[in-house]
């Protein structure tokens, strides 16, 4: 991104892991713009949830080349990014949710609303349940306790879309590039961004090793 006009956007193959793709498709992608590393004022990572190898690398890619170039880090939440998909051109007030694939039939998710003074493309989000992890209906359980979303984005709502509401619209998930920038650019303007060894990873599962070694110890 070059301020808000988007230079170059590319989705990388699935079937190749982190590890095999990255920093490569970085450094092609800064080719395909014409630009050049040091050029970049501010580097954007997502920040999770996902795979715990996939975040690690991910992460340590971007950390590693804001590094060198001594630039900030703006985290980004692909919840979150997933959720201003589903909030585009939406009025305030609107509720959406994200979904995202957990495997082992769960989703991660989390539920925003559109600021009652916004609208559009741009619109601030307010968080009304952080991310967390459990399976689709107990997600939609727990939401019907509040009040259930106009809108759901994300891979999960594409897979368990056949438990949907009616009233709940699936929004396929879009690119998540240039929604992930745009929302580093929101951070950086506000100020929201972090040093390269300041970056969190979102895992918001337990990592399988921690609880196989806590269920030992409560066996023991």
């Amino acid at each position: 991104m070059d301020d808000d006009r988007l230079l170059v956007e590319r989705t990388g193959d699935a079937a190749r892991t982190h590890a095999e793709r990255l920093p490569a498709e970085v450094l092609e992608a800064l080719v395909a713009a014409g630009m050049a590393l040091p050029a970049i004022d501010l580097f954007a990572v997502a920040s999770g949830p996902g795979s715990f190898t996939g975040l690690r690398i991910g992460i340590a890619c971007i950390q590693g080349l804001a590094f060198v170039q001594q630039k900030r880090v703006a985290p980004v939440s692909a919840l979150l990014a997933l959720a201003h998909a589903a909030a585009k051109d939406r009025p305030g007030g609107t509720r959406v949710g994200a979904w995202m694939d957990a495997h082992r039939r769960d989703v991660f998710s989390a539920l925003y609303e559109v600021a009652r003074d916004q609208s559009g493309p741009d619109a601030a989000l307010i968080e009304i349940e952080p991310p967390t992890v459990a399976s689709p209906a107990e997600t939609l359980a727990r939401w019907q306790g509040q009040r259930l979303p106009s809108a759901i984005c994300g891979d999960g709502a594409v897979l368990y879309a056949d438990i949907l509401p009616a009233t709940i619209e699936m929004v396929p998930p879009p690119a998540l590039a240039s929604l992930i920038a745009r929302l580093a650019l929101a951070a950086a303007r506000a100020g929201a961004t972090v040093s390269p060894a300041g970056v969190q990873p979102l895992y918001v599962r337990r990592p399988d090793a921690e609880v196989a070694r806590d269920a030992a110890q409560t066996k023991s």
